[in-house]
């Protein structure tokens, strides 16, 4: 549990610093807001300490990800990573300057108290390996994320932020049940493996292109979503992942508040949209 929390530390601080080095890159104040996927800047942002930084928590946040997933349930590893919305926003009230309003603090709250429920609820991981077809199942998944982009990509804006997100977060959610599936990483039969790769690289194009254009609180709420719920309830029925004995309804608490307070926290799903210029006319356009 301490790595699934390390690993939210980790991304949550990379999303503000990688923010920050952004906006510093921005020529001019405000120049380029909401223009989706621009290369020079990204080029520009690159050479920057911060986005350095934050690329390296990135990659130690996948690694307290993948040693979490090895210790306990998914569905704990799963909502801590939500969590990390609850980590953006605070330092990102800090770094970037962000006013939180009292609700969303009530929500960090929340986040907080969800996880702590689930520390205390949460049994060991499962040792089950599901059926054998499981890892070609989620290969399939992997491949469908990839066709449900290309699909929901004509949409308009509301619905592509939110089908988008969605996809993505499924794609991050084959991501954690493919870690418990493979056992030697250089095992190139494992059909798990390719679901890994696709899944993860599915997810990121997807989870771009939904914040690129529409509502950023609507793209992350899909993926908390599609992140949380499929893979927590793929552990408890096929890889034996249960709670300590009597604490069952803890556990479900603890996962439904930790979720519901990450995703009161969606706003924070990218930073820069989240500290722009105009946050008042933003909250009004997403509301």
């Amino acid at each position: 549990m301490i790595c699934a929390l390390a690993s939210a530390v980790c991304f949550g601080t990379a999303t503000v610093l990688q923010a920050a080095a952004t906006r510093a890159a921005e020529p001019g104040s405000g120049a380029g807001a909401g223009s989706g996927v621009d290369a020079a800047l990204l080029l520009r942002a690159v050479r920057q300490w911060r986005y350095v930084v934050g690329l390296a928590l990135d990659g130690l946040g996948f690694v307290f990800q993948v040693l979490a997933l090895r210790s306990v349930p998914i569905y704990a590893v799963g909502a801590a990573l939500a969590a990390s919305l609850a980590v953006t926003a605070v330092v990102a009230a800090r770094v970037l300057k962000v006013r939180l309003s009292g609700t969303e603090w009530a929500a960090v709250a929340v986040v907080c108290a969800g996880l702590a429920l689930l520390a205390l609820s949460s049994g060991a991981e499962g040792d089950d390996r599901g059926p054998a077809s499981l890892p070609w199942w989620l290969l399939g998944v992997a491949g469908a994320v990839l066709a449900a982009g290309a699909a929901g990509g004509r949409l308009p804006d509301r619905a592509r932020a939110l089908v988008l997100g969605l996809g993505a977060g499924c794609g991050f959610g084959v991501v954690e049940v493919a870690v418990r599936l493979i056992d030697d990483p250089f095992d190139l039969t494992n059909p798990a493996l390719y679901a890994l790769l696709l899944g993860g690289g599915a997810a990121f194009l997807l989870l771009t292109s939904a914040l690129s254009r529409g509502s950023v609180t609507t793209a992350t709420a899909g993926m908390v979503i599609g992140e949380t719920i499929g893979p927590a309830l793929v552990g408890v029925a096929w890889l034996g992942d249960r709670t300590r004995d009597g604490l069952g309804w803890l556990t479900v608490t603890g996962f439904a508040v930790a979720v519901a307070g990450a995703l009161a926290l969606a706003r924070f799903g990218e930073a820069p949209a989240a500290a722009g210029a105009e946050p008042p006319r933003q909250d009004a356009e997403e509301h």
